[in-house]
């Protein structure tokens, strides 16, 4: 006796619109959260000049804000998980705590803002 078939899958076709994209640098990230929201916004940690007898101050440019649920923060989590993880196996392991990344050179183009 032939056995009831579950419900058919339906396959979906994805389209991914690039067209109102921007691209931005980010060397830093602040994160808030709300009990529904995950608030990241990414920029630009820079040393700003100071005087003779004033501390070093560091300035935090905020360039982008993404706003997320708890549900996409966890796919997001997971997704660069796979990606940092995928990235150590061919390379290495990331030392999170070195200035600079593994690799690169001072002059290696780390700290300016690009546009694409």
């Amino acid at each position: 006796m032939d056995q009831p078939k579950g419900p058919q899958q339906q396959q979906v076709e994805i389209r991914v619109d690039e067209s109102k994209m921007s691209t931005t640098y980010a060397n830093t990230i602040r994160t808030s959260t709300t009990v529904d929201e995950l608030v990241l916004d990414f920029g630009l940690n820079l040393t700003a000049p100071a005087g003779q007898n004033e501390p070093v101050r560091m300035v935090f440019n905020v360039g982008s804000r993404v706003v997320m649920n708890w549900t996409g923060a966890k796919r997001l989590l997971a997704s660069l998980q796979q990606a940092v993880g995928a990235y150590e196996r061919e390379f290495g392991a990331i030392d999170i705590n070195s200035r600079l990344p593994q690799g690169r050179s001072a002059g290696g183009g780390g700290g300016e803002q690009r546009r694409m």
